[in-house]
C-alpha cells in the first residue's frame, strides 16, 4: 500500500508537520526524504530496507554514491537527495558553532566531527582551528589513510595553525570500522601532539574519535 493511501494522521509527512516529527522513526524520516518508493515497495519499506542494508542512518550517509545507486529504487535523484541532506546538516552545525564558543559546547564539537567524518570510507584526520575565544576559524581534513604516528605529520598541523593564527585546536579522526573507542596508538599520538603544541603556545583542547555515527571525546574522559 502506498503511503498516500494511509490515514492522514498516520502519514510521516503529515505527522512531522503536525507535531514536529520528534516521534518519527528513522525509517519514517528517511521516507520523507526519499519522497517515493518504487513499484511494489513504498517509501517506508524502501527506507527500512536501506537502513537494514547499511546498518543504520550513519552507515547509509557514509556510503558512496556508487553503493547507493546499486540499491533497487535508488536513482541519481534519490542518491543526490541523501548526500545533500548530509551536507545541509553538516553546514548547519558549522554555522551554529561559528556563532558561539566551541569548547563551551562539547556535544556540538562531537556532532560537528561526526557529521564531517562519518561519511568517509577511509580514515581521515581533521583539525578544528579556534581563536582565543574558542570560536571556529576553520575546519580542515589534513591527512587521509591509516592514522598513526607515521602518517600524521605534526609540522603540517603546526604550520597550518600558525598560518591561521589559531590559539587552540581540536583534532579528530574516524574509525571506518564503526567502533569509536580510541586505540592505544590514538592516545599516544594525542599525547605527543599535545606536548609539541604546548611548546608552540597552542592549546590542544580535545581529540574526538568518530565511529558508527557516535563519537568519543578525550576531554570528557579526562585523557588530556
Amino acid at each position: 500500500m502506498s503511503i498516500k493511501d494511509w490515514p492522514e494522521d498516520e502519514r510521516p509527512r503529515e505527522r512531522l508537520l503536525a507535531s514536529g516529527g520528534h516521534d518519527l522513526s528513522d525509517a519514517e524520516l528517511l521516507a520523507i526524504l526519499l519522497r517515493a518508493g518504487r513499484r511494489g515497495e513504498s517509501a517506508i519499506l524502501l527506507a527500512r530496507r536501506l537502513i537494514e542494508r547499511f546498518g543504520g542512518l550513519a552507515g547509509l550517509m557514509r556510503s558512496s554514491v556508487e553503493l547507493l545507486l546499486a540499491e533497487p529504487g535508488i536513482g541519481y535523484a534519490k542518491a543526490a537527495q541523501l548526500k545533500a541532506a548530509l551536507l545541509i546538516a553538516e553546514r548547519a552545525w558549522q554555522t551554529n558553532c561559528r556563532e558561539k564558543p566551541m569548547f563551551g559546547c562539547p556535544e556540538d564539537v562531537k556532532r560537528l566531527f561526526t557529521l564531517r567524518l562519518m561519511a568517509e570510507p577511509e580514515e581521515v584526520f581533521a583539525t578544528l582551528f579556534l581563536d582565543q575565544k574558542h570560536r571556529m576559524i576553520a575546519f580542515k581534513n589534513l591527512f587521509r589513510g591509516s592514522i598513526h604516528e607515521a602518517s600524521v605529520h605534526p609540522r603540517v598541523l603546526v604550520r597550518e595553525a600558525l598560518r591561521l593564527n589559531a590559539a587552540a585546536i581540536i583534532i579528530g579522526h574516524n574509525h571506518p570500522s564503526g567502533d569509536p573507542e580510541p586505540s592505544v596508538a590514538d592516545r599516544r599520538l594525542t599525547s605527543e601532539l599535545g606536548s609539541l603544541l604546548r611548546h608552540m603556545d597552542i592549546r590542544l583542547l580535545d581529540h574526538v574519535v568518530v565511529g558508527g555515527g557516535t563519537a568519543v571525546s578525550f576531554a570528557e574522559k579526562g585523557w588530556l
